[in-house]
């Protein structure tokens, strides 16, 4: 693996691309359609369905131009959770969680997640595969993943500058749903198991809070 893979995210894509301009207008149109090719293969059939072939034609795309865009299946379905991903985000923008605590919000984001994901089985299992199977080639991307996750979890906390404690704690938090998911997904976990998974670890947000550590002695 070469010694660019170890580079940290905000540098890799820079270092790999060096002269690589922004998308133009009709470039991320292309992007879109490709990544909307992607999701509904997915959704069809799961994993195994979202052949690059296949995303080529439905999105109207040669070969060689998908594979400058998304080097592999793996790069594309990660790209693509990102996508559904940011997608959800705007929604939650739109209806904030109504929770009287960060952690009861924080679960309704998740569980809010978990429901979008519940309707598209297919397209879910597709997604997490991706990311299962992602190797260091894959990074940005699946880095990308994890922003845009801690973001959604972060604007639900309502916390505007978090310390290093609450940003471990949305780490955590972040991981157990991930792992809820895939036990979900391999038929090893009931949404209500889930649900209580999930409401189990966003306590931690609350646990992080100033006030919860300031009492004694105050």
């Amino acid at each position: 693996m070469p010694a660019e893979a170890k580079v940290p995210s905000s540098t890799a894509r820079p270092a790999a691309q060096p002269a690589s301009p922004p998308l133009t207008e009709r470039q991320e149109a292309r992007r879109r359609r490709i990544l909307h090719a992607s999701a509904q293969l997915a959704g069809r059939g799961g994993f195994d369905a979202v052949q690059m072939r296949e995303v080529a034609e439905s999105s109207q795309v040669a070969l060689g131009t998908l594979y400058r865009y998304f080097p592999s299946k793996v790069h594309l379905l990660v790209a693509t959770m990102q996508d559904q991903l940011e997608q959800l985000h705007r929604t939650l923008g739109k209806k904030p969680p109504a929770g009287r605590t960060a952690a009861e919000r924080v679960a309704e984001t998740l569980m809010r997640a978990f429901r979008a994901l519940q309707r598209e089985p297919h397209l879910a299992d597709a997604m997490v595969r991706a990311l299962t199977f992602a190797d260091r080639s894959v990074s940005p991307e699946v880095d990308q993943v994890s922003r845009q996750t801690t973001a959604i979890i972060l604007d639900a906390t309502g916390i505007a500058d978090p310390g290093p404690e609450q940003l471990a704690a949305v780490r955590v938090i972040e991981h157990t749903w991930h792992s809820a998911l895939i036990t979900w997904l391999s038929g090893r976990a009931s949404i209500a198991q889930v649900r209580i998974d999930i409401e189990t670890v966003c306590r931690l947000i609350d646990l992080t809070e100033p006030a919860a550590s300031g009492d004694p002695g105050a």
